[in-house]
């Protein structure tokens, strides 16, 4: 049988053995749902970069702060997810982010000014960190099958969201630049009452959490590894985000739209079909110091032949491949690096992650502006091979943490998760 666990108290329970991975319950689906029109926040603002320049008449290094706001309230606010979900809740956490998602991006959709939504982003990010750290806690808990089954759904559903929102973002962004805002508003609407009806009251976690759980967790170096190798690939990834758009100025907004679905399908299909295929043929840490190293050399083409479209283009496609893959990998690996419960290590790595990634937009833009349109590509690719360096130096501590298994995806783990061994 697999162990599954209560969303509030990580529990073990039992599941029946055998379940497809599809087969999971309505609670868990409901969730995963709002993580896809979550994670659409992430590249839905892509395709309406240049418009909100324009129309608000500010600079490529101001728009870029619709990014960096958000991810750094995001990750600041992950310190606290673990103290209000272990004192409330999983389901009231989850749905107080969505009522906050909500209401900022609503507001954001009716703002005047760059700095109004720029404002109103960092609210959005604070409703995402209450909602995203605690949905895949409840997503692991909940579902039917591994821990790796579980991630690579929630990893789907990043995928998806993220593919979708430069579409969604593209089709309402031809009407105004507002929509894209207000669409987030009403497909969260809907999140919200598909997981107040469908998850199960969960009760507050038998021991709380406080504030200095995730730090004392960033000492296990493993985890501490993992932390430094996501700020070097959170630039690179959040460059890329913000310095696409403004590298192809003859593309409208439906172009743009179109160009990040296709990274965005790359990157949901990687997650879920290639990251698995590549860790049982080559192990978690090698996989992940190739998977950084060809990100690392896209971008880096793509600062080679910036005044070319075609290889921005072709470069910004390719990528989401590359990101598929660490997405995965690097969460799996999060998941079992450190000896706490897993919030809690999740608390820990998107603090760091999220915090020192949000410098990435601002600097990119703020280096294209003075240094031209190679200049994010150069940035972006310098940071994550520096992520390579650190995880090449550190991956024999990480390959100890993580038992020396180079297959999660192996029928290994479901035996493993039988004897209660996995949450």
């Amino acid at each position: 049988m697999t162990a599954t666990a209560d969303p509030g108290t990580h529990t073990p329970t039992h599941a029946a053995p055998g379940g497809s991975f599809l087969h999971q319950p309505r609670a868990v689906w409901a969730v995963a749902f709002a993580c896809v029109i979550a994670f659409m926040g992430i590249g839905l603002v892509d395709p309406i970069l240049k418009e909100i320049a324009a129309k608000l008449e500010a600079t490529p290094s101001q728009v870029s702060l619709l990014f960096t706001s958000y991810m750094a309230v995001m990750g600041v606010a992950m310190l606290i997810t673990g103290v209000v979900s272990t004192r409330i809740g999983a389901k009231r956490t989850l749905l107080t982010g969505l009522v906050l998602i909500i209401v900022f991006a609503g507001l954001a959709g009716m703002s005047g000014s760059v700095g109004a939504v720029i404002g109103f982003r960092a609210g959005w990010g604070l409703g995402n960190a209450l909602f995203i750290a605690t949905a895949l806690s409840t997503i692991v808990s909940a579902s039917k099958g591994s821990l790796a089954q579980a991630i690579i759904l929630f990893e789907a559903a990043l995928g998806l969201g993220i593919a979708s929102g430069p579409l969604v973002g593209g089709l309402l962004g031809e009407q105004s630049w507002r929509g894209p805002f207000f669409g987030v508003s009403v497909l969260m609407t809907i999140a919200l009452l598909a997981t107040a009806v469908f998850l199960p009251a969960t009760p507050p976690a038998a021991r709380r959490t406080t504030l200095a759980d995730p730090f004392k967790a960033l000492t296990y170096p493993a985890l501490a590894v993992m932390a430094a190798v996501a700020v070097c690939y959170n630039l690179g990834f959040f460059s890329l985000l913000a310095a696409g758009p403004f590298a192809l100025p003859e593309a409208g907004i439906m172009q743009i739209g179109w160009i990040f679905f296709g990274w965005g399908v790359l990157l949901a299909v990687a997650s879920v079909v290639l990251a698995p295929w590549v860790q049982r043929k080559v192990g978690t840490v090698p996989a992940l110091i190739g998977a950084l190293a060809l990100f690392a050399l896209d971008l880096l083409a793509m600062a080679l032949g910036a005044e070319t479209s075609t290889v921005v283009i072709v470069g910004i496609v390719v990528a989401g491949a590359f990101l598929g893959v660490i997405n995965t990998l690097v969460t799996e690996a999060v998941m079992g690096a450190a000896p706490v419960e897993r919030p809690v290590a999740s608390a820990a790595y998107s603090f760091v992650r999220f915090t020192g990634g949000a410098v990435g937009p601002y600097v990119a833009l703020k280096l294209a502006e003075h240094q031209g349109s190679a200049a994010p590509f150069w940035f972006g690719g310098i940071a994550v091979a520096v992520g390579v360096v650190v995880l090449v130096a550190g991956a024999r501590t990480l390959h100890t943490a993580l038992h020396g298994a180079p297959a999660a995806h192996s029928p290994e783990e479901a035996e493993a998760e039988a004897l209660g061994d996995l949450a």
